[in-house]
């Protein structure tokens, strides 16, 4: 007896998802065919009859899209989408979201992280800790001090409430006028080096966009002032990497704590490795397990959505990048 072929729109699902989450996406639309492809044959063979296509942004199928006809719905894993924004995709009439959110609690952990450390000059605790040293000495505080965000979506706005926890005046930059709870001041971008020069913390959580790249120069980080620190937790390229090089050595702020970078990896040559006023971590800043279910959590609600016919969430311009 042979099986009838299944004729339910696909559901196409590549990159890290456990079977257990595949299982979690078929529940989220018994209507749809979930299909899990590990291989680029397996997706080029399938995703010419596909409807939706859930992948890592830096494995969305490039030169394959020419042939997804029936492809309504791309979404991405990550949060940002710059690294799937190709030609292709962008002139293609698939509707694109992202996991926008997912990892925002553990980003925003990871910026305070850094603003502890550089703070209070961790570095020199683990030093002496390696030479069996006893070396107390005065270090500073959060309390009392001020922390610029620029970038105030998801990781950021997380980072104004938990930063008000420790007592700090917030300011905040983005592009719209709705000032989220914990952020004390809200500053366009045309009043970015006011706020930069109010700042002993200058946060980056904005995404790397047309708009944001070179975003913070030589000018930007003058205007800083020189006991402040600089930190990264969204993408590279903000900030540009000579400035900050420069920054960093020529004294014009005290130091940065840096996740996320302008060339990933950095190349074991990168001056930044040897630069002692800074912390650098491999953009690890979000949690695996818990972001990535998430991830699928976000996708399995939209999921509801697009069978339900419903506006999706999370939706990504394919024009500015976010």
């Amino acid at each position: 007896m042979t099986t009838p072929p299944d004729d339910r729109p696909l559901v196409l699902v590549t990159g890290p998802v456990t079977v257990d989450q595949v299982h979690q996406i078929a529940r989220a639309a018994p209507s749809r065919q979930i299909r899990r492809v590990t291989t680029r044959a397996e997706l080029a063979e399938h995703l010419a009859a596909a409807e939706v296509l859930a992948t890592p942004a830096e494995e969305v199928p490039t030169a394959l899209l020419r042939h997804a006809r029936r492809l309504r719905w791309v979404h991405l894993w990550a949060a940002g989408a710059d690294a799937a924004l190709s030609p292709e995709l962008v002139e293609h009439s698939a509707t694109l979201t992202s996991s926008k959110g997912h990892g925002a609690v553990p980003l925003a952990e990871h910026a305070l992280m850094l603003m502890l450390m550089l703070s209070r000059d961790a570095p020199r605790w683990l030093r002496a800790q390696r030479l069996r040293r006893w070396e107390p000495f005065a270090h500073g505080e959060l309390n009392g001090l001020t922390v610029g965000i620029i970038g105030l979506g998801n990781s950021g706005s997380d980072l104004a409430r938990k930063a008000k926890a420790f007592h700090m005046t917030v300011l905040g930059m983005r592009r719209g006028t709705v000032r989220p709870d914990g952020v004390d001041e809200l500053f366009p971008v045309s009043r970015l080096g006011e706020m930069l020069s109010l700042s002993d913390f200058v946060v980056v959580t904005a995404p790397r966009t047309p708009e944001t790249v070179g975003l913070l120069g030589e000018p930007e980080f003058r205007r800083m002032r020189r006991t402040a620190h600089f930190v990264c937790i969204s993408r590279g390229g903000v900030a540009d990497d000579a400035a900050l090089l420069r920054a960093l050595r020529e004294g014009w702020i005290a130091g940065a704590g840096i996740d996320a970078h302008g060339v990933e990896p950095l190349p074991p040559d990168s001056p930044f490795w040897d630069l002692p006023n800074v912390i650098l971590t491999p953009h690890n800043g979000t949690s695996r397990s818990e972001t990535r279910q998430r991830g699928v959590d976000v996708f399995c609600q939209n999921l509801g959505r697009h069978v339900e016919g419903h506006p999706l969430v999370n939706l990504i311009d394919k024009q500015t990048g976010y």
